[in-house]
C-alpha cells in the first residue's frame, strides 16, 4: 500500500526476533513447544506490507546448543525468509553454543571463538555481536571485541548501522533479578558507540518487550518468541508464562526509526475492514481521502469503529 500521509515509505524493513531456545524433539521445560510457538511467528511475516528485508535472530537460537536444534530451526525460518525475499541474521545467545552455532547456522567449521559479523541489508549495516560467555548466562564483550567494533564503525555505513546483540545494555526495572544475568561493563560499549552511525540497538534476553537508549542510542530488547516472563506476577521473583508471545518490526526512515510490537498468538477480530478498501482508499483524491477516513460522519464508522 502506497504512503496516504506526510511520510514517505521507509527505506529499510527488519523483522526482530529473539529466544526460540529451540529444543530437539522435546518441549522446552515439559511444557512449551518451542517449535510450534515460532511457526506462528513466522506465519506472520509474508503477511506483512512491506515484507521485511531482513530476520534478525537475537541469540538463544537453542536451549542447550543441540545441532539437531539448530537444524530444525533453520528448516523453519529458511523458507519463511525466501518467501519474504529476506536475509537472515543469527545472533548468538547464552543458551547456545559457539561450536554447535558456527556449524549449524553458519555452515562453517566447529569454534569456540566469539561469532561477531558484518552483514550489509541494501545499504544498513546490521552488526552480529557475540555477547555469550561459555558456561555462563550473563554477558561480556571482550577488549579485542571493543577494539574490532571501533574499527567497524569508524566508517559511516550508507544508511546507518543496527547492533544486535543478545544482552541489551539497559536497565531491568520490571525483572530486578535479571539484573545479576546483564551486560557487564556497559560503559565500555558506550564508548564506542557514542557518536558513531549507529542508529539503533536491538537485543533480547529478558523475554519481555522493553525499550530505553543507550550513549545516545535507541535501545529495542524484543519478547520471546517461545515463552514471556510476567513483570507484573504476584508473590513471585520471576515468572515464566506461555503466552504474550511477541516480536518487533522496525521500520527505518531517513531520520527515524519506528519500532511495532507484532502479537504472536491471534485474536478474535470486533471489528476491522476488508483488504480490498486500500485499493479504493488510493484510487480517492487526497482532499476525498481525508475526509473519507477522518470525518466523524464518514459512513467507514457507521458501526461505531
Amino acid at each position: 500500500m502506497k504512503p496516504l500521509g506526510q511520510h514517505p515509505a521507509p527505506s529499510h524493513v527488519i523483522a526482530h526476533l529473539s529466544d526460540p531456545q529451540m529444543l530437539a524433539g522435546r518441549p522446552l521445560y515439559g511444557k512449551v513447544d518451542t517449535e510450534a510457538r515460532l511457526r506462528e511467528a513466522l506465519e506472520r511475516l509474508p503477511a506483512l506490507d512491506p515484507p521485511p528485508q531482513a530476520i534478525v535472530f537475537t541469540g538463544d537460537l537453542a536451549d542447550r546448543g543441540e545441532p539437531k536444534a539448530y537444524a530444525a530451526l533453520r528448516a523453519l525460518v529458511e523458507p519463511v525468509a525466501q518467501q519474504c525475499g529476506a536475509q537472515v541474521i543469527w545472533v548468538m545467545g547464552n543458551h547456545d553454543e559457539r561450536a554447535a552455532y558456527a556449524e549449524g547456522l553458519l555452515d562453517r567449521a566447529p569454534t569456540d571463538e566469539t561469532q561477531d559479523e558484518v552483514h550489509d541489508v541494501d545499504g544498513l549495516r546490521v552488526i552480529s555481536l557475540d555477547t555469550s560467555v561459555p558456561g555462563y548466562h550473563h554477558g561480556e564483550i571482550s577488549a579485542e571485541q571493543l577494539a574490532w567494533l571501533a574499527d567497524v564503525l569508524a566508517t559511516p555505513a550508507r544508511h546507518g548501522t543496527l547492533l544486535a546483540l543478545h544482552h541489551p545494555p539497559i536497565p531491568v526495572p520490571m525483572l530486578e533479578a535479571a539484573a545479576l544475568i546483564e551486560l557487564h561493563d556497559q560503559a565500555a560499549l558506550a564508548e564506542v558507540i557514542r557518536g558513531t552511525d549507529v542508529r539503533g540497538i536491538i537485543g533480547g534476553h529478558f523475554h519481555y518487550t522493553s525499550w530505553s537508549t543507550f550513549a545516545g542510542v535507541p535501545v529495542s530488547v524484543a519478547s520471546s518468541t517461545c515463552y514471556t516472563e510476567d513483570p507484573a506476577a504476584v508473590d513471585r521473583l520471576t515468572s515464566g508464562v506461555d503466552g504474550h508471545q511477541a516480536f518487533t518490526m522496525l521500520h527505518l526512515y531517513e531520520d527515524a526509526v519506528v519500532h511495532s510490537v507484532v502479537p504472536v498468538p491471534g485474536a478474535p477480530e470486533i471489528v476491522g475492514h476488508p483488504a480490498e478498501l486500500a485499493e479504493q482508499l488510493e484510487a480517492l483524491a487526497p482532499e476525498e481521502l481525508f475526509e473519507l477516513v477522518s470525518s466523524k460522519q464518514s459512513a467507514l464508522y457507521a458501526d461505531g469503529l
